[in-house]
């Protein structure tokens, strides 16, 4: 839309409030609100001043001035507010200097879409992302200097199969064997249906929902593929709606990777493709999985600089709770054709160009998406660029290989000062194009060490009383 269309689309819809919506660093949608006199078309060229030291990633309180411009293309009416409200996806300008900000993530994915276009590889880059997680009844957390716990409960988790409910009527899924039996086994399915029609209602094309894997509430809602920035829009909307339709029904939804013990996470697998002139450059009949040496070669980007690309794609320190064996989880830097223990997967539930992609698999949700697919899309590209060789395709069980098979195949990093560590020796494919650049990059760095990886070193961890209290 043009923003005289928007300003008419937020009359007609009767809204009072414009909401302006945008993304700090770690991966957080960050808002404030002006009423509807002060929506005028010249907002969209002069932007909203806000002060960008109080977000997490952006200035120092010396150059705190920052601007909102809003996209007229990315809005949408809110589902939950009481008062009409009309949401804007803006990006950030430095109004000293007029220019895009480089720690703005959505920036940094509009960047990488342009970069694709200049390499004359394909001039777009589809992405869908399948994020999975967890619907709870109740979480509590806490850490002092004295104490610290969680607890997590759910009227579906397995530890309640004997609990005085009054009644209990049984019907809770076993460990791991939430995938996927009918009601009442499943008891989320108005939920998740309700999620979907709520998105689609927003613009948010929805192909397919289900119970997950895990016990306790582990659901995956599966979203149409899109461009590369607006699939990262839409996934800040799938999660909004998640969360507020659960919080609406007395629940709380969370995209933590591994929330459960000895249960499998939650990730978010993502799908990619090459197209160009409208023809899939992933796709050639006849190869291994009727892929093209495009794909072969952006296979062989994605896995050379997998531990890095982790950096921004598994970002937390509890994403490596997930990215074990014995969980499904894609530790292994190889690819193959059906088979989900590899890192990258070839579906073949069709034969057609349209459908052909490879599937991404060590992602999670506690990635900022604009920044993680544009690091998916740049070292794919690096890998085309310099036709890079993946391993041999590897289609046997890669949990049940001998050890000798097994000691051949590399896995994923085991932590994330370990995807940090890689980032910080491996970057140079993602400053290609002006993409990422370094004061990001650092900042990145500086703030997932200092805020998480030492957070979390510094603590002691409750199962260490179990471990060392008597010695």
């Amino acid at each position: 839309m043009t923003p005289k269309e928007v300003v008419e689309f937020a009359r007609q819809k009767g809204a009072r409030i414009v909401d302006l919506r945008f993304i700090d660093l770690p991966g957080l949608w960050q808002h404030f609100s002006i009423t509807m006199s002060e929506m005028k078309e010249d907002i969209f060229e002069e932007g909203v001043g806000f002060d960008g030291s109080s977000i997490r990633g952006f200035q120092k309180i010396q150059e705190s001035d920052m601007l909102l411009i809003p996209d007229p293309n990315a809005c949408f009416m809110d589902p939950f507010t009481e008062v009409p409200t009309l949401d804007i996806i803006c990006n950030v300008k430095d109004p000293v200097t007029g220019e895009s900000y480089s720690r703005d993530p959505r920036y940094v994915a509009q960047k990488a879409e342009k970069y694709l276009q200049s390499t004359g590889i394909a001039d777009t880059a589809y992405f869908g992302p399948e994020p999975e997680f967890f619907i709870f009844d109740d979480i509590r957390f806490d850490q002092s200097v004295n104490y610290g716990f969680y607890y997590i409960d759910s009227k579906e988790g397995f530890w309640n199969s004997g609990k005085e409910e009054n009644p209990n009527l049984g019907y809770k899924p076993r460990y791991k064997e939430g995938y996927f039996p009918v009601p009442p086994m499943d008891q989320l399915q108005d939920i998740r249906s309700e999620i979907v029609l709520t998105l689609e209602s927003i613009g948010v094309q929805i192909e397919v929902h289900h119970h997950e894997v895990a016990t306790a509430g582990q659901n995956e809602i599966d979203m149409r593929f899109d461009t590369l920035t607006r699939m990262a829009d839409k996934l800040q909307m799938y999660k909004y709606v998640a969360k507020n339709v659960s919080r609406r029904r007395g629940k709380t939804a969370t995209f933590m990777p591994k929330p459960l013990f000895q249960d499998n996470g939650s990730g978010m697998h993502v799908h990619q493709s090459l197209w160009k002139n409208e023809k899939n450059q992933f796709f050639e009949p006849g190869n291994y999985a009727d892929i093209s040496k495009n794909c072969v070669h952006y296979i062989g980007g994605l896995l050379k600089h997998a531990p890095s690309i982790l950096a921004f794609a598994a970002p937390t320190t509890n994403s490596y709770r997930r990215l074990v064996p014995g969980y499904e989880a894609p530790i292994n830097l190889i690819y193959s054709q059906r088979n989900r223990s590899a890192c990258v997967r070839i579906p073949v539930y069709s034969k057609s160009e349209r459908a052909k992609r490879l599937e991404f698999r060590c992602p999670d949700n506690s990635s900022n998406g604009y920044l993680a697919f544009a690091a998916m899309l740049m070292a794919g590209l690096d890998g085309i660029q310099n036709k890079i060789m993946p391993p041999d395709p590897v289609d046997k069980d890669l949990y049940d290989l001998e050890p000798a098979e097994k000691a051949e195949i590399k896995s994923t990093p085991g932590s994330l000062e370990e995807v940090l560590d890689a980032l910080e020796k491996d970057y140079a494919y993602l400053m290609k194009g002006d993409v990422f650049t370094k004061d990001l990059i650092e900042n990145w760095l500086e703030y997932k060490r200092l805020k998480e990886v030492d957070a979390i070193r510094l603590r002691p961890h409750p199962y260490e009383f179990a471990l060392y209290f008597d010695i």
